[in-house]
């Protein structure tokens, strides 16, 4: 998921606020702008719209606790770091497993960090749900934003990279985006909950503004000597 942006292009300063922090969903008293993970990882190509790991289910992990996994979710934290991004799924960087990080705040400002293995989605129930619709952009979907609608809580069900089982409870921006990840596990983007109007609306976007984001994430990376 990309950080918000709105219409005009400027950074909705909101998801920039760190008041306090929560890792994995537990609160920590302080934790580096840059994530320990992220610090370890290297950067990998970001999947975009069209190629077929974005359309199709992703597979369970059945290993955890292995090198390989660790140095997955670390890669993915630096990847997402590069492109700007609230969280990323594993499929956005070419691997079909069940898995997603995140570095996302919440309307209050709190800031969560964290990855969930096999997650599975629970949403309020249709009586006691309040729908939002906010605009939302896809690390896969280069300079595209589009108003979708979503519930303004989320819980989702998972374990970490250990095998430890994990509950995340998300509101607001962070509610989006563990269902904005979520749905990438299940081969869907958000433009599969767009109307074909909209569809076509963020397909130019993407045609126009590709070019440059690739750019700006290549400078980034370039930045941080990666």
């Amino acid at each position: 998921m990309a950080v918000h942006h709105d219409r005009s292009g400027r950074v909705d300063r909101r998801v920039h606020v760190d008041r306090r922090v929560r890792v994995q969903g537990r609160p920590v008293d302080a934790y580096p702008a840059l994530s320990p993970e992220a610090e370890r990882g290297s950067v990998r190509r970001v999947t975009v719209l069209g190629e077929e790991v974005l359309s199709r289910p992703c597979r369970q992990v059945t290993e955890f606790g292995t090198p390989e996994l660790s140095a997955l979710i670390d890669d993915m934290f630096l990847t997402m770091h590069v492109a700007d991004g609230a969280g990323l799924a594993a499929n956005q960087v070419g691997v079909d497993l069940r898995l997603f990080v995140y570095d996302c705040p919440d309307d209050q400002g709190i800031r969560h960090v964290g990855h969930l293995i096999n997650p599975v989605l629970e949403l309020p129930p249709p009586g006691n749900r309040q729908l939002v619709d906010e605009f939302e952009g896809c690390l896969s979907v280069p300079g595209a934003t589009m108003a979708v609608s979503r519930t303004d809580r989320a819980v989702v069900r998972g374990f970490d990279k250990g095998g430890a089982p994990l509950t995340i409870e998300g509101t607001g921006y962070f509610a989006r985006c563990l269902q904005h990840e979520t749905d990438h596990l299940i081969g869907h983007t958000y433009l599969d909950r767009l109307s074909q109007r909209d569809r076509k609306d963020a397909l130019r976007q993407m045609e126009d503004c590709r070019e440059d984001v690739f750019a700006r994430r290549a400078a980034k990376a370039a930045g941080l000597g990666r």
